[in-house]
């Protein structure tokens, strides 16, 4: 159960590039996340203004940026970008899976996972650069997404206890945008001493073809590598996923302090989570069923969605057309 799967080396997938004339872009724009300041904004949309049309649009509250993107997808707009945290992300990538228009992204939030696994500066008035770069130049490819319960996912979805995590981070929101990665290790600390039940399993977890297990504390379903970042270090779970892969899934079956250190000292090393007898890792996969005979949390892209006992996880090849960032020095 600990062993990792082996996988063929993948051929690298092709990129396409459609011209567009004059590139009409929809800027949908979380101003309550953490690097979006109205100066910022500005700037964003000064530079993908140059020869492009830029609507703006501002969200206001949760599935705002879903309404947003699909109105958008729907009247034929080129690009919309997610300008926010991972959250903002991943309503507009739901808003235009499956669309010709095409996904733009611009980290604004205090961590801004995807944008990092693409290349991109963690800054939004750099990354633009990079950005426009890509549209500039037309650079489109298709990549995969997850989906869990009908939602799509672009990097992960945490079941158990990261989702427990989340939460108790999501409640003190106000406190978000100033204290950032701190907030968070004082909410997983505090979550695994009084937050998150300990003693008894939570879930199953069950993977066509492979072996079911009933004892899961914590899983973690990975479209993408890294699970996230603790401030510039990556925690390197599962080096075998990526955007042209199908999923890897990987479920802790204890939450004592020896399990946890060993897996978060093997992902801060890199090439991934060790094999333990304690943990579960499956690569390569393409369906699986997470159950419970008592409600669990579970979060995707780092938002936290309320509690199941049911959840059906699938790969979606080819979901979502990406706007591929570029160095802008190396452009020219």
């Amino acid at each position: 159960m600990g062993q990792r799967a082996t996988q063929p080396a993948r051929a690298p997938r092709r990129v396409s590039r459609v011209r567009f004339p004059d590139v009409r872009i929809l800027l949908v724009v979380n101003s309550f996340a953490s690097s979006v300041t109205a100066r910022n904004t500005v700037i964003v949309h000064r530079r993908l203004s140059r020869g492009h049309q830029v609507e703006i649009a501002e969200t206001n509250r949760r599935g705002h940026a879903t309404r947003f993107a699909a109105d958008a997808a729907r009247r034929g707009v080129d690009v919309v970008i997610g300008y926010g945290g991972d959250g903002t992300l991943n309503e507009v990538t739901t808003g235009i899976a499956g669309s010709d228009t095409a996904l733009g992204v611009l980290p604004g939030g205090s961590t801004n996972v995807f944008a990092r696994i693409l290349g991109m500066p963690n800054d939004p008035v750099a990354a633009v650069e990079h950005l426009a770069a890509g549209i500039d130049a037309a650079d489109i490819r298709p990549i995969g997404l997850g989906r869990v319960n009908g939602r799509f996912f672009c990097f992960h979805t945490g079941i158990g206890f990261d989702a427990a995590v989340v939460d108790y981070v999501e409640r003190h929101a106000s406190l978000k945008r100033w204290l950032g990665h701190p907030l968070f290790m004082y909410a997983g600390v505090r979550t695994w001493l009084v937050g998150y039940d300990r003693r008894r399993p939570h879930f199953g977890v069950e993977v066509p073809g492979g072996p079911s297990l009933t004892d899961g504390y914590f899983t973690i379903v990975l479209n993408t590598n890294p699970y996230t970042y603790l401030g510039n270090r990556p925690l390197d779970l599962a080096p075998a996923v990526t955007l042209d892969t199908p999923l890897s899934v990987l479920t802790l079956r204890s939450l004592s302090a020896t399990t946890l250190v060993g897996a978060l000292g093997g992902a801060l090393r890199g090439g991934g989570v060790p094999a333990r007898s304690d943990l579960a890792m499956w690569d390569d996969v393409r369906r699986l069923t997470v159950h419970g005979e008592r409600p669990f949390p579970y979060q995707v892209d780092g938002d936290h969605l309320g509690d199941a006992t049911h959840l059906e996880l699938d790969h979606v090849p080819d979901a979502v057309r990406l706007v591929v960032p570029r160095d802008p020095v190396a452009t020219h």
